[in-house]
C-alpha cells in the first residue's frame, strides 16, 4: 500500500529545508516528509574544513535585509551565532585596466572614480531620457541603451560576482525583475530610485552573513528537525483523484500536498510530462581555489575582487576571506577563494587541480602583493552549476504559474526559480509555506527592486 503523508517535499536543499521549517513553525503537529536523492542535506550549500581553514564549496553568504531568512534565523537561534560583514564597513574592488581599484560607494565616490570617463559617468544621467522598450532584452543590451556603453564592464562584474554567467546572453527581465517593473513604472531607472528611497527613507547597507562552521551550518541545523528520507531519489510524480503519488524505486508515497524543491533543471525533468517551454536552461559549474598564505601576503582590506572579461584574467575574482569572516585560517595566516570557470570558460574546469592552483597563482599575484607561494591549496569543485537566467527564461516562470494554479496541491520552488541567491530561496520557500498554510492561489507577488552591491 502507498504511505500517505500530509505534505511531502521532493529535495532537502536549502529551499526544501526552509519550506519544512516555516511550515513546521506555523503548524508543528503536520505530517511532513522530506525525500532526498543524496545522503547529506544542503545541495550546494557545503562548507570545507582541513587544517584550520574553513571555506565554500557553493555560496560564501547572502545579505540580512530579507525578512524570509531574518525570520529563519530568529527562529533557529542562528542569529545569535551569525557571523556579520557589514556592505559599509568593506572595501570591494574591481580589476581595471591590470590593477585593483576600488568600487564607488557613495555619489561623491562615484565622481572622483577612474573606472568611468567624465563623459561616461555625464552618460549615466542619459537614463532619465530613455524610454522603456518593452521587449525582452538581454542585461548587456539593456544596460547599454539606459547608461551607455562604458557601464558595461562594471556591469559584467556584478553579473560575474553574482551567475558566473555572460551579459550579454542573460535577461534583464529575469535577472532584476524589480529594476525592470520600476523602469516602466518611473519611465527611467534612476526617477524610479529617487521616488523609491523618498518614501522610504534613507538606509542603511545590508551585512553579508555566514556562520562559524561555514554556511553548511544553516542546512545542518535546518536539517535536525524534519522527517528526511535520504538516498531516496524521486522518479515520477503523477496525481491521481484528489492526491499526488510520488514514486520512488521502492516505495509510492501519496499526499495532498507536494512541495518539488529542487534545481529547476532537475525539476523541468521530472514535470516534462507538463509540456515546460523548455526542457533545460544552461548552467554554469565554476571551482573554488582555496589558497592559504602566510601573513606576509599583503591582501587588501576588503571583501575581494571581480575581474570583467575585457581584462583577460584566469580567475573570474577572488574573496578576501579572512577579511570577511573570523575562524577562517589559522593564526598567522591569511585565506583567499579565487573562482574559476563560470559560463565563458568552462574548458578550465578540464585542468588538474595542479594547474589551477598554479594558475590562479600566477594571476593573482600580479594583483596582490605575494612574496610567497600559498602554504596552503585546495580545489573545491562542485556537482552542480549555476542556473543561468538566460532570455526566455521569463516565460518559464509564467508556465510554473498556471502549473501551480491549474495544478491544485502542487508547489515548486528550488535553485533557479525566482532567482539564484540564498536569500531568494528562503523567501520563495517561505511564500510556499504561507499558501499551504493560508490555502490562497499562488498569484506572483511584485518582484523586489534589489540593489547591486557587486
Amino acid at each position: 500500500m502507498p504511505e500517505t503523508h500530509e505534505i511531502i517535499i521532493v529535495g532537502a536543499g536549502l529551499s526544501g529545508l526552509s519550506a519544512a521549517h516555516f511550515l513546521h513553525t506555523s503548524a508543528p503537529d503536520l505530517d511532513i516528509l522530506i525525500l532526498e536523492q543524496d545522503g547529506r542535506p544542503g545541495g550546494a550549500v557545503r562548507s570545507f574544513q582541513e587544517q584550520g581553514y574553513l571555506a565554500e564549496w557553493g555560496p560564501h553568504g547572502f545579505l540580512d535585509n530579507n525578512e524570509a531568512s531574518r525570520a529563519l534565523l530568529s527562529q533557529t537561534g542562528l542569529d545569535r551565532v551569525a557571523q556579520k560583514a557589514p556592505l559599509g564597513n568593506f572595501v570591494r574592488y574591481v580589476c581595471h585596466e591590470g590593477r585593483l581599484v576600488q568600487l564607488p560607494q557613495s555619489p561623491p565616490a562615484l565622481l572622483a572614480t577612474p573606472l568611468l570617463s567624465p563623459l561616461g559617468k555625464l552618460r549615466l544621467l542619459g537614463d532619465l531620457f530613455k524610454k522603456p522598450r518593452a521587449e525582452e532584452q538581454s542585461v548587456g543590451q539593456w544596460a547599454a541603451y539606459r547608461f551607455g556603453h562604458e557601464i558595461l564592464p562594471l556591469v559584467d562584474a556584478a553579473i560575474t560576482g553574482t551567475f558566473a554567467g555572460d551579459y550579454e546572453r542573460l535577461s534583464i527581465d529575469a535577472v532584476m525583475p524589480g529594476v525592470r517593473a520600476l523602469e516602466k513604472e518611473a519611465g527611467s531607472v534612476l526617477k524610479g530610485l529617487l521616488r523609491k528611497k523618498k518614501a522610504a527613507g534613507a538606509g542603511m547597507l545590508p551585512a553579508m552573513t555566514s556562520f562559524p562552521q561555514g554556511m553548511e551550518q544553516l542546512v545542518t541545523t535546518l536539517a535536525s528537525g524534519p522527517n528526511i528520507l535520504y538516498h531516496s531519489p524521486v522518479q515520477a510524480i503523477s496525481r491521481g483523484n484528489d492526491t499526488w503519488e510520488i514514486h520512488t524505486e521502492t516505495t509510492t508515497y501519496r499526499t495532498a500536498t507536494v512541495i518539488v524543491a529542487l534545481p529547476i533543471n532537475r525539476t523541468l525533468a521530472l514535470l516534462a510530462s507538463h509540456a515546460p517551454p523548455l526542457t533545460a536552461i544552461p548552467t554554469a559549474r565554476i571551482a573554488t581555489v582555496a589558497l592559504g598564505f602566510t601573513d606576509k601576503a599583503q591582501v587588501p582590506f576588503g571583501f575581494g575582487y571581480l575581474a570583467p572579461e575585457r581584462e583577460n584574467r584566469f580567475a573570474m575574482g577572488a574573496l578576501f576571506s579572512t577579511h570577511m569572516f573570523s575562524g577562517r585560517a589559522p593564526q598567522g595566516r591569511v585565506l583567499m577563494e579565487a573562482l574559476v570557470g563560470g559560463r565563458r570558460h568552462p574548458e578550465r574546469l578540464e585542468l588538474s587541480d595542479e594547474e589551477l592552483i598554479s594558475r590562479i597563482y600566477d594571476d593573482l599575484k600580479k594583483l596582490i602583493p605575494l612574496p610567497e607561494p600559498p602554504c596552503f591549496s585546495k580545489v573545491l569543485r562542485g556537482d552542480g552549476g549555476i542556473p543561468q537566467l538566460e532570455m526566455g527564461y521569463p516565460a518559464l516562470l509564467t508556465w510554473k504559474d498556471f502549473l501551480e494554479q491549474g495544478l491544485d496541491g502542487l508547489h515548486i520552488c528550488g535553485f533557479g526559480w525566482e532567482g539564484i541567491g540564498m536569500n531568494d530561496m528562503m523567501k520563495t520557500a517561505k511564500e510556499v509555506a504561507d499558501r499551504i498554510l493560508h490555502r490562497v492561489g499562488g498569484t506572483r507577488q511584485t518582484p523586489e527592486v534589489r540593489p547591486v552591491y557587486f
